[in-house]
């Protein structure tokens, strides 16, 4: 057989493949229609869920941008695969009869991972083993398309409040500013600051956590580096947030305290996250040189 015969079979056969992958991606948005549409209404309507709407367009992008610098064509194992399906299908069975009576938030958490489960499970059938483990992050990343169910929720904004209490209960004292702290409660002269859930920014602090977790795979080599990349952005997210409730009391009780109810008490959300990423920016500089230290340095 010529060569020009065996570039036209493998051209055939990587048509099929990816007319194969196409219709289990088209499968599963049919057959997880009811989750996604939920999860996208949580996106678009909670705070604590906001970063969902970022999740998919990122990893599509970092997977094109994987497949560009290192296309990968083998297909091996695609066994596994069917199995991963399998297991997809198997949880989602239990989400539609929710025959372990989760609550609704729970349910759709559980649906969405099934769901994932089935986009790698579709990626080894078609693609293999080797293209999955090459694509190991950009589809790991997807797990965050999954809702927090409601218990985590409510732990990461209470610890998220507590914790900006604390915090800025320390500016405080640093500013010396008499102050006095009773759970998410503040007292300083002229002023009661009460840390509320919607004072908690889960918002921003999910943001800084995506976009940390992009930078850190993109910028960083080792994994020790990248992890505490991601680590430093937790303490971060509190400080961040701490610095907003002491600039806002600061300037309501010394300026003016219509700065309780302004547009940088409701927007400013954006400001406090973009000191936040320069720290972030910051360390990330720091950790880089480290790797490009120990490339030079290895033999």
């Amino acid at each position: 057989m010529s060569q020009s015969s065996f570039a036209g079979f493998d051209n055939i056969r990587n048509h099929a493949i990816h007319l194969e992958f196409v219709a289990l991606l088209a499968g599963s948005l049919a057959m997880w229609w009811r989750s996604l549409a939920t999860t996208l209404e949580l996106g678009l309507n909670s705070e604590a869920h906001t970063y969902i709407l970022l999740i998919v367009p990122l990893s599509v992008a970092l997977i094109y941008d994987e497949i560009k610098r290192r296309p990968v064509r083998s297909r091996t194992r695609a066994w596994f695969g069917t199995i991963l399906l399998g297991v997809a299908l198997l949880l989602q069975s239990f989400t539609g009869w929710n025959v372990l009576h989760l609550s609704a938030g729970s349910n759709v958490s559980m649906s969405m991972f099934a769901l994932v489960i089935w986009w790698f499970g579709s990626v080894i059938v078609c693609f293999g083993v080797e293209a999955f483990r090459s694509l190991l992050f950009p589809l790991c990343f997807l797990f965050l398309v999954v809702p927090f169910p409601n218990h985590a929720l409510n732990w990461i904004t209470e610890f998220l409040q507590r914790q900006s209490a604390v915090a800025a209960g320390m500016l405080f004292h640093a500013a010396r500013v008499p102050v006095t702290r009773d759970g998410v409660l503040l007292f300083i002269p002229g002023l009661q600051i009460e840390v509320t859930r919607e004072c908690s920014s889960i918002r921003s602090s999910t943001m800084l956590m995506v976009i940390t977790l992009i930078l850190a795979h993109l910028f960083l080599r080792s994994w020790w580096r990248k992890s505490l990349l991601v680590l430093v952005a937790i303490p971060l997210s509190v400080a961040k947030n701490a610095v907003r409730i002491f600039t806002i009391a600061e300037l309501a009780t010394r300026v003016d305290s219509g700065y309780l109810e302004g547009r940088l008490h409701r927007n400013g959300g954006i400001l406090f996250l973009s000191l936040a990423l320069l720290a972030i920016l910051a360390v990330l500089w720091v950790l880089r040189k480290g790797d490009a230290q120990t490339v030079a340095e290895s033999p």
